[in-house]
């Protein structure tokens, strides 16, 4: 298949669909603590490591860069690409994951906490360069709109707890150490066969906004089909064969991408063609006619890691991100054990977990879209979608945290979406204010705010307040008081993260009136 930015873009949609295995660590969690005898505090540290590599992905920003750097000087047969990061992830992912399979299942010695969390950082340490290799890519793709492009990449890759979690119901259910064997093998054989595909092309078209319509309406079937299964097989159990009949549709709607990507492909085709046949002279631009758009395209300085980490507005993103990633990380890492202390069952609290990853879709998917929108039709800056979900997030904790029937369903819908919602505006609004030269680097450094968070707020927080309360077998504890004073911390976090954002869309107040300008006369 001859590659171009479309299949690029459905290529990079299926490796993000199982390249976000880290989100599925409620399912295994269980029969790690169990096999390797850890109290709350040892999981919450070894999910900290989870949490550490899934978001410490500073060497694959500069992996990218130093990729992108000789490929731009290397002739276009060059192997050198992007495929060189999905390379670097697909081995860290094999190995973290097969060895926790081997410990589970007892295949050698049981490891040191110390060993277990750096099978654990590797595992997760994939995702980081599946995603980066993705996410840049698609943005250079697709610059004019990165919301749109960047919330369709992230919101797969927020699904992609929910694929992987239906494979295993339907082929290894009750098998949870054979599903770390699945995270192993699957994420790493798709990555190496379609790594090739995801290349950056330099093409622009008019109708670039309509197929990525279509895209985006895949998405939101795909997650409605989802969200279906997980609540029908709540309330209905599912057979075998009917798990079998719906698993096949799942894979029918995540491969339906391929057809608009082909129709936009021949259409790119098909315009060129016809503008080159047109043509008597070389398609060269009247430089009369190009200087007011250069003019409008330098309102964005192109900084390296170094000049972006002395500016405030780095530090600013850095935070908000610490309260906002950090207290979303720390709710899902131990949204199992919310349940439980409460008491619902282990499906209930299985499809907690399931349903996570549609919030956390909706988030991705929806904040980038809808902060493109607003910014291409009302002229809002984008971090004012940003303050609005910390906000709504600081509601999300407090709903947990009181403890009251079905409090767990309706404050993980918002604390999903809500921290969802960072990850695609947080990437977007780095290129926006740093540009997309070391968008790589910079926004895989600001994302190091998740695992500083969600260490101080699911160890130092959390765990210690759960294990201080538990008096139960294993030391477990049962009731409201387990989590409510955690979220309540938990609560004036996100609240904290809301004022820090504010401070940015204030600071950035000039610099969006100015992208707001060039993106009407471009």
């Amino acid at each position: 298949m001859e590659s171009s930015k479309w299949i690029a873009a459905v290529a990079s949609i299926w490796i993000q669909c199982t390249g976000g295995a880290s989100y599925a660590f409620g399912i295994y969690s269980p029969i790690l603590k169990s096999t390797q005898g850890y109290d709350q505090s040892t999981l919450d540290t070894i999910s900290v490591f989870k949490d550490i590599g899934a978001n410490a992905g500073i060497l694959s920003g500069l992996l990218y860069s130093a990729v992108s750097r000789r490929r731009r000087h290397a002739p276009p047969s060059s192997l050198h690409g992007p495929w060189m990061v999905h390379a670097a992830g697909a081995v860290q992912c094999f190995v973290g994951y097969f060895f926790m399979w081997l410990a589970v299942t007892g295949a050698i010695p049981r490891p040191h906490v110390a060993v277990m969390c750096l099978f654990m950082f590797l595992a997760a340490h994939a995702q980081t360069f599946f995603n980066t290799a993705n996410v840049v890519t698609a943005v250079q793709n697709f610059p004019d709109y990165g919301g749109t492009i960047v919330g369709i990449m992230k919101g797969f890759l927020g699904l992609s707890g929910a694929v992987l979690i239906q494979v295993y119901q339907t082929l290894f259910a009750g098998k949870p150490s054979t599903f770390l064997l699945l995270l192993a093998l699957l994420p790493t054989l798709l990555s190496l066969v379609l790594m090739c595909f995801v290349r950056v092309h330099h093409i622009q078209s008019r109708d670039d906004k309509r197929y990525l319509n279509s895209f985006s309406l895949i998405s939101v079937i795909v997650a409605a089909f989802l969200m279906f299964l997980i609540i029908l097989d709540d309330i209905f159990a599912l057979s075998q064969w009917a798990r079998a009949l719906t698993l096949a549709l799942l894979f029918v709607l995540l491969a339906s991408p391929i057809r608009p990507a082909i129709k936009a492909h021949k259409d790119d085709l098909h315009r060129i063609s016809k503008a080159l046949s047109t043509l008597k002279t070389p398609l060269v631009k009247d430089p009369e006619s190009t200087k007011p758009e250069e003019n409008v395209l330098e309102v964005v300085e192109e900084l390296n890691l170094v000049q972006a980490i002395r500016s405030l507005n780095f530090w600013l993103l850095f935070v908000a991100m610490l309260c906002g990633m950090g207290s979303g990380l720390a709710t899902i890492n131990n949204i199992s054990q919310i349940g439980e202390s409460l008491g619902y069952t282990p499906r209930a609290r299985s499809t907690l977990v399931s349903l996570w990853s549609i919030w956390n879709f909706l988030g991705r998917f929806g904040a980038g879209y809808i902060s493109d929108i607003l910014i291409h039709r009302k002229g809002w800056p984008r971090p004012l979608v940003m303050t609005i979900t910390l906000a709504a997030m600081t509601a999300g904790h407090i709903i947990i945290g009181s403890g009251f029937p079905g409090n767990l369903y309706v404050g993980s819908i918002l604390v999903g979406i809500c921290y969802g919602s960072q990850w695609s505006l947080m990437p977007t609004i780095t290129s926006e204010i740093f540009g997309v030269q070391h968008m790589g680097t910079i926004f895989n450094s600001i994302a190091i705010a998740s695992p500083i968070g969600s260490y101080i707020l699911s160890v130092r927080v959390i765990g210690y307040i759960y294990d201080k309360q538990g008096s139960g077998v294993g030391n477990s504890c049962s009731g409201t008081h387990c989590f409510m004073l955690s979220f309540f911390i938990l609560a004036c976090v996100s609240l904290f993260g809301f004022f820090v954002a504010l401070a940015l869309l204030v600071k950035t107040r000039g610099l969006y009136a100015r992208i707001v300008q060039r993106r009407m006369l471009a």
